[in-house]
Order: C-alpha cells, then structure tokens, then sequence
C-alpha cells in the first residue's frame, strides 16, 4: 500500500482531520544487528490535521525488531511501538519536517525514519546475559604454534617492569 496522501482536500479548512490506517513492509531497514523482518508488516495509525501552513501527522508504529544478543548471540526480538509527531510544510525545515509537494504529501520517509531511529543498537537477550556459552564456542590451541613475537615497540615498558620490582610500595 502507497502512504502517498493527497492532502487538498484537508489544508482548505484549519483544523480538517483524516485518519490514514495501513500496513506495511520496511525493506533493509536494520540498524547493526537489528531489523524489522523485510516479510513483516509495520501498523501505521496515522490521523492527519490540517494545521496552519501545514499538515500535523500524530499516531503510532506497531510492529516487532529481531536481532542477534550483543553478548551470546543468540536470537532476540522486541516490540517495536513508536508514538509519531511529525509535521509537512511546503518548505520544510531540514531535518525537522517533511515536504509537502503539489498538495501530496508521502508518510513513507517519516515511517522509515521513525522506525529506524527506534531499533535497538545492542539489544540483550535479557539483563544478566552472561555471554557466549563456552561449550557452545569451544576454543582450540595449536600446540605447535609458536607463541606470538613481542612488539618492539612497547619493549621500554618491560624495561620499566623490570626495574620496578624491588619497589615496595607495589
């Protein structure tokens, strides 16, 4: 479904409401491990009022996040419920409202926008995660590795180590 809206109709008269309700998919929309799932639809409640030199867009975004824990990387998902505020001038301020152009104006860039700002950047499978599960991600050692070379550039630190340990107050 299109959230193009031509709004003539509702700017002749201040105070003109029209509710716009619909469904849609968010494709790419990931931030880090986060998404809304490109096959999952997005609720958008959206009552739209015309407003002097413009149009007000106030409702709600209803749909879910998954992702990965940023600690076991396990899979997660979340609610995602956004309160919307926005509003479109004719000349819009940037980053501030969005455009109105030939009385259409297109909820798509507000929804993106708002659901993207809204995505967890880190989100945890719960509060206490404890990490990756060592049985899970076993780690294996070559023994027959040689141990890594020192860097060069850190050797006056060793001299410093070296010097200090007849300090007492260590």
């Amino acid at each position: 479904m299109s959230l193009r809206v031509n709004v003539a109709e509702l700017r002749r008269r201040v105070g003109e409401r029209r509710p716009v309700s619909a469904e849609v998919v968010l494709v790419d929309a990931a931030v880090g491990p986060t998404r809304v799932d490109d096959d999952t639809p997005v609720a958008v409640e959206i009552e739209l009022e015309s407003v002097s030199g413009g149009v007000s867009a106030t409702g709600s975004l209803r749909g879910r996040w998954v992702g990965e824990c940023r600690r076991c990387l396990d899979p997660v998902a979340g609610p995602l419920e956004i309160e919307l505020d926005e509003v479109f001038e004719e000349r819009p301020t940037e980053g501030e409202t969005y455009p109105i152009e030939s009385d259409v104006i297109d909820l798509a860039p507000m929804v993106r926008e708002s659901a993207m700002l809204a995505l967890t950047v880190g989100p945890l499978c719960r509060e206490d995660c404890p990490g990756p599960s060592p049985e899970q991600f076993p780690v294996t050692v070559a023994e027959d590795e040689p141990a890594p070379a020192l860097d060069p550039r850190w050797a006056a630190l060793d001299q410093l180590r070296d010097s200090d340990e007849g300090d007492p107050l260590r």
